[in-house]
């Protein structure tokens, strides 16, 4: 393996105190709800933060998989958005520092980059690690948010993990890095979100909310999520109204309503994702509904004009 420091570029303007905690999201294969890419988004524009280090994209990223953005205006090229990956140096709301790994999943060298995040976390004497990631789950968006959480930290599993599978699940970057961690004994914390699988494809602010409190409650870190919290009222609101108002609709979220509570009250149900006969109303067919319920309010508007 070629030496894991050369995929990073350190900023040599920035003193880390030793002994910080490191938050890590990074966007790829799964963001249910879009919970990553808004949590880390709302911590790198709400937070002061500085650039720690800067891992190279040409090495990491494919970019006809995942292309970057580039902005044309009329007849020509105004702006080019490179992809990011980087490790920085925060503050949260009473301005306790912490250590913030946000941006693209590799698409190659997890290996290489894996050691090299390890290498970061023994260079900085980083106190634990929290993740983060986010899944589609047939749960009802009536509900709190649940977690599974991973890792070695016991006192946070029994507390928070509401889902504890045992199940061969695709592997993300950063299942990696917990694997190491936990084989050296430092404090590694996984949050899974177990998103609405009906609003996996949607912007679901709860689901930030619910990270951020996830990596408060390891971290000790306070973030401000009234903005979220606001934005997160009115999605579901408007999620509501669509569901009073389409009998089919209001049915199937019913019947998640109902397997999810059985579950959380400790029924014999194995898990929260099927009922006994192994049957449940799927993402098609609530989003079918949606559209179909979108669609006839579309219509009737028109005929309104």
């Amino acid at each position: 393996m070629r030496d894991p420091r050369s995929l990073y570029e350190l900023n040599a303007d920035v003193e880390v105190p030793l002994g910080l905690p490191l938050v890590a999201g990074l966007t790829g294969f799964a963001d249910a709800g879009s919970a990553v890419a808004q949590t880390t988004e709302y911590l790198l524009t709400t937070l002061d933060s500085e650039v720690v280090a800067t891992f190279d994209a040409d090495e990491l990223l494919d970019y006809r998989a995942r292309r970057p953005v580039i902005l044309f205006e009329g007849d020509h090229l105004t702006d080019y958005r490179p992809p990011r990956l980087s490790l920085d140096l925060a503050r949260d709301e009473l301005g306790q520092p912490f250590l913030l790994l946000t941006g693209f999943e590799p698409d190659f060298q997890w290996e290489r980059f894996g050691a090299a995040v390890l290498g970061l976390i023994e260079r900085f004497e980083v106190s634990s690690t929290t993740w983060i990631n986010s899944i589609p789950m047939p749960v009802p968006h009536t509900r709190p948010i649940g977690v599974t959480v991973s890792g070695n930290r016991t006192d946070l599993i029994e507390a928070m993990s509401v889902w504890r599978p045992t199940t061969q699940v695709p592997a993300n970057a950063l299942h990696l890095v917990e694997y190491r961690l936990q084989t050296q004994g430092h404090p590694t914390t996984g949050f899974v979100l177990l998103v609405p699988h009906y609003l996996s494809d949607a912007e679901f602010p709860s689901a930030a909310v619910t990270a951020l409190e996830a990596v408060s409650a390891s971290t000790g870190r306070i973030f401000p999520t009234d903005s979220l919290r606001e934005q997160g009222r009115e999605f579901t609101a408007r999620i509501d109204e669509q569901v009073a108002e389409n009998g089919e609709l209001a049915k199937l979220v019913h019947t998640l309503e109902e397997r999810h509570d059985d579950y959380m009250e400790g029924t014999s149900l194995r898990s929260p994702l099927t009922d006994e006969d192994g049957e449940l109303p799927s993402a098609d067919e609530i989003g079918a509904e949606l559209e179909k319920f979108l669609a006839r309010r579309r219509n009737r508007d028109a005929g309104d004009d």
